[in-house]
């Protein structure tokens, strides 16, 4: 993971302030992969794409995350921090609970060619990448039994059913529900960052609540609330000194905080 400095993420924060929450994933995943270009990145499955942001994260703000979420009975607040190394150090507190599943008989493949067999079906599909959920998205919004048949029809490789070659184009009507979630819980085992779901415990009622953590949208939000605040510095820095933009971006930001130190005490 490169550094990126502080003229690039304010460039890539204004150019997300007028884009769509795919369209700023798709920003925030540029930064992270700089030498990647855009038809890259969106061929890139979505837990991988989840794991280079995480990557970015850890890089501009840090290792753990402060997560916040309301208890789904009493309502209180709940804070904790989180790791994401959880996500990979054998450990599946961060997954969804039917990742585990995946690992069974009846399904296999290195994540790029996965093939689930059920109930006389053999699906050979990949994962779901950033381009598929962002052109489902656009098809119909929140419409999600057609969002899940427009996903199966692009992420299906081949079909047979009783060993009939079955064309992919017609599984959404044809493929039974239980097969759809054999293929759903191998694309988790496969790409766990992909759907980051935590169960927590509230200390108050001790009902557990599941939150999913998404992380293009954590990340988002703190650029944001970052990009806002070094704009402050230099219109406080320009002010005081006459410097121009790149010239107090280019301060590293130990020196930028004593020169907004300086102009406290004047």
């Amino acid at each position: 993971m490169e550094r990126t400095g502080a003229a690039d993420l304010l460039a890539a924060w204004e150019a997300g302030l007028t884009a769509g929450h795919f369209g700023r994933a798709l920003l925030l995943h540029t930064v992270a992969r700089p030498t990647a270009d855009p038809e890259e990145l969106l061929s890139v499955p979505v837990g991988r794409r989840d794991a280079d942001l995480f990557a970015l994260r850890r890089v501009l703000f840090g290792d753990t995350l402060e997560v916040r979420v309301e208890c789904g009975d009493c309502s209180e607040a709940m804070e904790f921090d989180f790791d994401p190394d959880e996500l990979t150090e054998g450990g599946r507190a961060g997954r969804g609970a039917g990742a585990a599943a995946a690992s069974d008989g009846g399904a296999g493949g290195d994540g790029d060619g996965l093939r689930v067999e059920e109930d006389g079906w053999a699906v050979t599909f990949r994962l779901p990448t950033a381009g598929d959920l962002a052109a489902v998205a656009a098809e119909r919004p929140g419409d999600a039994v057609r969002a899940r048949s427009v996903l199966l029809a692009r992420c299906a490789v081949a079909a047979e059913r009783d060993g009939t070659p079955v064309a992919v184009g017609e599984l959404p009507g044809l493929l039974p529900e239980r097969v759809q979630r054999r293929m759903a819980e191998a694309a988790a085992a496969a790409d766990p960052c992909a759907d980051v779901t935590l169960n927590v415990a509230c200390p108050a009622c001790g009902h557990a609540t599941r939150a999913e953590l998404d992380i293009a949208s954590y990340l988002w939000t703190e650029l944001d609330a970052w990009a806002r605040g070094t704009l402050l510095d230099v219109h406080l820095l320009a002010t005081a000194y006459g410097w121009s933009e790149p010239e107090i971006l280019a301060l590293s930001p130990l020196r930028r905080r004593y020169y907004l130190e300086l102009c406290a005490d004047g």
